[in-house]
């Protein structure tokens, strides 16, 4: 079983998310959340898989929720679900900690199928949200990376699926541009992860421009 914690300050939104997720059988709601604080010290009590986080809340607003539960839950996994697309938003729910962000007209299969992806380890991220996120990251000035781990610690194999993560390509994408088993790649991916000390695919992305690797498309 998925275990979901649902945190929004509307309860006919929270109503109709946990009714909605309990058509999969493979989901169970544990509990819900109005503010990020309840959904910090829920999530802290009840231990679930998944997050599926609003921004705007009271007391304490999701993404700084995130950024706790990172530190205080960092098993717990954290989907952004909200109503604004704007880039600052995406980008400060990424930085946060945040596995995944989709937009709440999701199509709800396309939610449910977000929240196992969550809930297995890997992140979601729509090809519209990486592309902000690439265009963000090319306004950013160059950071300090002393004392990140290296590039160098790759494989030339390795480089090339970090470089097509960042490009916002799936595991079974990469495989096929790389002529591969899909199989192959995750465990490429993994080992990517594991050697940056990266979370999951969405600080590899972040890392990919940070470091130059990979540089904005026009």
């Amino acid at each position: 079983m998925t275990r979901v914690l649902i945190a929004d300050d509307d309860d006919l939104m929270r109503a109709g998310l946990a009714e909605l997720l309990a058509n999969d059988p493979t989901i169970e709601i544990i509990g819900q959340a109005a503010t990020g604080r309840q959904a910090v010290d829920r999530a802290r009590r009840l231990s679930p898989d998944v997050v599926l986080m609003d921004v705007r809340m009271p007391d304490l607003d999701g993404i700084a929720a995130t950024r706790e539960l990172a530190t205080a839950a960092p098993a717990t996994r954290v989907l952004i679900l909200t109503t604004f697309e704007q880039d600052d938003y995406i980008f400060s729910a990424l930085r946060a900690g945040a596995s995944g962000f989709l937009l709440k007209r999701t199509r709800p299969e396309d939610l449910i199928a977000a929240v196992h992806t969550i809930a297995a380890g890997d992140s979601l991220l729509s090809p519209s949200v990486t592309r902000r996120v690439i265009d963000r990251m090319a306004r950013q000035p160059t950071p300090d990376l002393t004392g990140r781990p290296a590039l160098g610690d790759l494989t030339p194999r390795e480089r090339e699926v970090l470089e097509l993560i960042a490009r916002g390509l799936n595991n079974r994408e990469i495989a096929t541009a790389l002529v591969v088993e899909e199989s192959t790649i995750r465990t490429h991916v993994k080992r990517v992860l594991m050697k940056l000390g990266l979370r999951d695919r969405v600080q590899a992305v972040i890392y990919a421009y940070e470091t130059g690797l990979t540089n904005p498309a026009p």
